[in-house]
C-alpha cells in the first residue's frame, strides 16, 4: 500500500480529495479508562467535586472530534453530520469503555475525528478525577469499525471491547 501524505521528494502533503465522490461514511473508535476504586464509586454516585464527569466527558468528546483538523495538521476540514459519546461502565475491571461515533457524507472518512474524540473524553475523565487519583491510565484506543469511501467496511474487534458498538 501506497502512503499517500507525502510528494514525490518525500515532504508532507495533504492529500487532494478533489477527484473523489462524495460517499458516506462512518467510524467507531474505542477506548478505555481504568481508575481505582474511589473514582470508580465517586464517578458512578456523582459525587467528583466537579460535576457529571461523564456528560461533561461527553461534551469534551464532541467537541474534539469538530476540532479534528486543528489538532492533526494534514486531516482536512469535514462536515461532521452526527457525532455521539457512549461510556459503558465495567465495575469488574473499575473501567469505564468510551464509543465515539462520527458520521460524514464526503470525499475522506472520520476515522481521526473518531479516534480524537474517544481521546479527548478519556483525558477529560482524567482531568476531572485527577485529584481523587493520579495513576488513572488510559488506554487501547483503537479503530473499531469504519465504512464508506474506497476501502468500504472495516472491522477490528478486540476481545478488550466488551464487543459491543
Amino acid at each position: 500500500m501506497e502512503l499517500t501524505h507525502f510528494d514525490e521528494s518525500g515532504k508532507a502533503i495533504m492529500v487532494d480529495v478533489t477527484e473523489k465522490q462524495d460517499t458516506e461514511r462512518e467510524a467507531v473508535a474505542v477506548g478505555k479508562i481504568t481508575v481505582s476504586q474511589a473514582v470508580y464509586d465517586a464517578v458512578e454516585q456523582g459525587t467528583v467535586g466537579k460535576g457529571d464527569v461523564l456528560g461533561v466527558a461527553t461534551t469534551a468528546g464532541i467537541m474534539g472530534a469538530k476540532r479534528t483538523s486543528e489538532l492533526i495538521p494534514m486531516c482536512h476540514i469535514l462536515p461532521i453530520t452526527s457525532c455521539r459519546i457512549r461510556f459503558e461502565k465495567n465495575p469488574r475491571e473499575l473501567a469505564f469503555y468510551c464509543y465515539c461515533t462520527v458520521k460524514v457524507t464526503g470525499k475522506t472518512g472520520v476515522e481521526m475525528e473518531a479516534l480524537t474524540g474517544v481521546s479527548i473524553a478519556l483525558l477529560t475523565v482524567y482531568d476531572m478525577c485527577k485529584a481523587l487519583d493520579k495513576s488513572m491510565e488510559i488506554g487501547e484506543i483503537y479503530l473499531q469499525r469504519k465504512t464508506g469511501g474506497k476501502s468500504g467496511v472495516v472491522e477490528n474487534r478486540k476481545k478488550s471491547d466488551g464487543g459491543s458498538l
